[in-house]
């Protein structure tokens, strides 16, 4: 026989499991979002008497790893999703996004973290390239649905937020390693060469050689029992996300990078085969279980006490990047692109924050001596939550008004 709290705590596991299998279809016409609710039963969790208090800061380490995972498994599901082959003009949204306005959204923001806040050049640095990136965890409501054979399937709004979220936590390391040369005061010209270029090169060249490897050999593998295409093996999308990391790593590129690229280059292999449904099932199911517990443990270290470091110059900066920057950055990117406008615009509004923030924070912070750790956490936490429920109240009917206007089918939830 157990005690009393074992079959209580496998009984809230199941309801909670249950919930998340559920909560997108049931609130996916309602302005509320999933993330919303699940950090606020975090929440009310950690404010019950007798609870013991759990911070980020308490163990780095695991919640650098646990978010880490969280990440790559995303990345793949986000590259499968993806219709529209790669290429110049088809991804144009995608490489001013990422070539004009990150590096805009970490300049601008660094300068207004070092100018408002008082902190430091490398802490500044630290928060405005932690919160560059587009969430590909908690972004699920503002991208492409499951895998179709119709590469035009896919609208400028729902695509670019999609493939921005699949690079740019990659692109977004040089800069936090910028921020992490700082405080030791060794940030010079190798770090273009070795952190923004090279790392960068042997990411996408891992990701791209592991995606023909494994992609030729589930499609057309000499011998039937390898051709996992054929058998519909959803277990090797879970083996891709990790041999792309895990190799991408040691050979010192950038392994968040390798898994999208990986990702993109197996849907490119037979690309309208149903097999890349089922291998985007498979993983969105095991991203889903992770990004419900990480958001439970982001609510659970709210009511413990993670905003209590937070100013009131904290909280306006944090709001002030997820409301005025990030929009104000992309959309500058996005001028003159044969985009629609008011397509241009929501793109800009709808770039989420999330689970890849506090992968940054808790690797710089565990590989270097930042000064006010505590102020860190509890900034990019206000942010992530402002972007939790601005986006969440919002993402569902600004994207379905936006159907309705150019007369297309808003996508099922996944």
């Amino acid at each position: 026989m157990t005690s009393g709290a074992v079959p209580v705590g496998y009984a809230l596991a199941g309801i909670a499991l249950l919930c998340a299998a559920v909560l997108p279809r049931v609130l996916s016409r309602l302005p509320l979002s999933p993330a919303i609710i699940f950090v606020g039963v975090g929440i009310a969790s950690a404010l019950i008497p007798g609870t013991p208090r759990l911070l980020p800061s308490d163990d780095p380490v695991l919640v650098e790893h646990l978010t880490e995972v969280c990440v790559i498994v995303a990345l793949m599901g986000v590259g499968l999703a993806l219709d529209r082959p790669l290429s110049w003009r088809g991804w144009a949204s995608t490489w001013r996004l990422l070539g004009i306005g990150m590096p805009l959204f970490i300049g601008l923001g660094a300068i207004a973290a070092w100018g408002l806040l008082g902190v430091g050049v490398a802490v500044a640095v630290l928060l405005a390239a932690s919160l560059a990136p587009t969430d590909p965890v908690l972004a699920s409501d503002v991208q492409v649905g499951e895998p179709t054979d119709d590469p035009e399937s896919e609208d400028d709004v729902r695509f670019s937020l999609t493939s921005e979220a699949g690079l740019n936590d990659g692109l977004a390391f040089p800069f936090v390693y910028a921020a992490i040369l700082l405080t030791a005061g060794a940030l010079g010209p190798g770090w273009v060469a070795r952190e923004l270029l090279g790392k960068v090169v042997l990411g996408v060249g891992v990701g791209w050689a592991i995606g023909q490897v494994l992609g030729r050999l589930a499609f057309r593998a000499p011998t039937a029992a390898l051709r996992f295409a054929d058998s519909a093996e959803s277990v090797m999308a879970l083996s891709a996300v990790f041999v792309a990391y895990g190799v991408a790593e040691l050979c010192g590129g950038y392994g968040f990078l390798a898994v999208f690229v990986a990702a993109v280059t197996i849907r490119a292999c037979e690309r309208g085969h149903e097999y890349h449904r089922v291998l985007h099932e498979f993983i969105g199911q095991i991203e889903r279980l992770l990004t419900l517990a990480l958001l439970l443990g982001l609510g659970y270290a709210v009511g413990s006490g993670l905003l209590a470091a937070l100013t009131p110059a904290g909280a306006a900066w944090a709001i002030g990047t997820v409301l005025v920057l990030r929009p104000v950055t992309a959309w500058l990117s996005l001028r003159g692109s044969p985009i629609a406008p008011v397509e241009q615009r929501t793109i800009a509004f709808f770039g989420v924050r999330g689970i890849g923030t506090f992968y940054y924070v808790a690797f710089a912070l565990g590989h270097a001596a930042f000064p006010d750790a505590d102020f860190v956490w509890a900034t990019t936490a206000c942010a992530v939550l402002a972007s939790v429920v601005i986006h969440g109240v919002t993402a569902s009917p600004v994207l379905r008004t936006l159907d309705r206007r150019f007369g297309r089918p808003t996508p099922e939830p996944v």
